[in-house]
């Protein structure tokens, strides 16, 4: 039988809205109950947990009312609804399969606790500008039916000393606290290595608090995603502190064909020069090539035209092309 200290938790959660706290404990339940032999009640159990999770997901999927920042950490933090699932998100086979592998330890946690594991959590994203990494970070929130919080690095590191770790603490009292999806942006403005010539000892403090923060364990397994274009720049022993680090590259062929084909849409598209498609579009990125699909789409709604061409399309790719190239040569001026 339950124990009392776990029927007074229960109630405590039940009173305090904290269903992910509730669910965790019963099923803890529901283990001791399987321990003694009773493992029917311990599957019915299991069974009407996995049911009052269901029923509750298809409604609201977070808890807006304590969730939202608040106090000290309204600046921190910015809280964005997901509008992505992982069928939006176009990604290789492999990398599909890893995060498919993430999702599924993440919902089957309490499970993994039982057996003294705890799910993947802390996650770094690596590849170029445009290349899903930030979208893939919303899609994880959306298929968990979870919050995407995004760090505002703008308003975290400030030049006053102690003040940035002192946020950072913050922040990961929050993911303790609530469950979600907490994004670092272009994390290697906070992650950069501590024997860079261009460092300060501030900076050096920040990233050693992170560290020291990243170690830290939770009940509530809320995801940790650092996102970066420049993995080099990052320090070495960040590394280790990661559960999962992912690569994130540029769209193949099929894959050019499969965002522009996801992003028509209300427009018809017969007969395309795919070939001629592909090759205008090789070296863009994810979001450049969805904002070119887009801005075709748009002339054709002004023109009154229901169908997109493939004169539309490749104006608009090489439109995105020749600001790729000033932006390079601006860079190097």
């Amino acid at each position: 039988m339950s124990s009392a200290k776990q029927i007074l938790a229960m109630l405590r959660s039940r009173a305090e809205g904290d269903d992910e706290t509730f669910f965790s404990i019963a099923l803890q339940v529901a283990a001791a109950e399987a321990r003694q032999g009773r493992r029917q009640t311990a599957e019915d159990m299991r069974a009407e947990i996995d049911k009052a999770r269901a029923k509750k997901s298809t409604g609201a999927s977070v808890a807006i009312s304590f969730a939202l920042p608040r106090g000290n950490l309204e600046g921190l933090l910015e809280m964005r609804h997901a509008r992505f699932k992982l069928k939006d998100v176009v990604l290789n086979e492999r990398l599909l399969g890893r995060i498919s592998d993430i999702l599924r330890q993440q919902r089957k946690r309490d499970w993994l606790r039982e057996h003294g594991k705890t799910p993947v959590r802390r996650l770094l994203f690596v590849g170029p500008p445009g290349s899903g990494k930030t979208m893939s970070a919303e899609a994880l929130a959306g298929e968990l039916n979870l919050p995407l919080f995004v760090i505002r690095l703008e308003t975290l590191i400030t030049r006053f000393m102690g003040e940035t770790a002192a946020k950072l603490r913050l922040i990961f009292d929050e993911t303790a606290k609530h469950r979600g999806v907490y994004l670092f942006d272009e994390f290697d403005a906070v992650g950069g290595q501590r024997t860079a010539t261009n460092d300060v000892a501030e900076m050096r403090r920040v990233l050693n608090s992170f560290l020291q923060f990243m170690e830290e364990g939770n009940s509530t397994d809320s995801l940790i995603v650092c996102s970066t274009n420049h993995p080099s720049l990052l320090d070495r022993a960040l590394l280790r502190r990661y559960d999962q680090v992912l690569e994130f590259e540029a769209p193949s062929d099929e894959q050019i064909k499969e965002i522009i084909g996801a992003n028509l849409r209300p427009m018809k598209a017969q007969r395309l020069a795919w070939k001629k498609i592909i090759e205008a579009a090789v070296n863009l990125s994810q979001s450049e090539i969805v904002r070119a699909a887009d801005d075709a789409v748009k002339t054709a709604i002004l023109d009154e035209r229901n169908q997109i061409t493939t004169d539309d399309l490749l104006l608009r790719l090489h439109e995105r092309q020749e600001m790729r190239v000033a932006f390079l040569e601006a860079g190097r001026s």
